[in-house]
């Protein structure tokens, strides 16, 4: 499991990033969610690293 956090806020990011940040369940700053550890997630991560702090569980 993995443990995604969002640290910095989506204003001035682009359309996709956002989007991808609201496909993670992320809305607000220092919300967090888990997700299981597969391929797909890791991507999206990957497009919002900036954004976001990781942990795994």
């Amino acid at each position: 499991m993995l443990k995604v956090k969002q640290i910095k806020s989506k204003i001035a990011c682009k359309p996709d990033q956002v989007k991808t940040l609201e496909a993670l369940g992320l809305h607000k700053i220092r919300q967090v969610k888990e997700h299981e550890d597969n391929a797909v997630i890791r991507g999206m991560i990957y497009k919002v690293r900036h954004l976001v702090e990781v942990t795994e569980s």
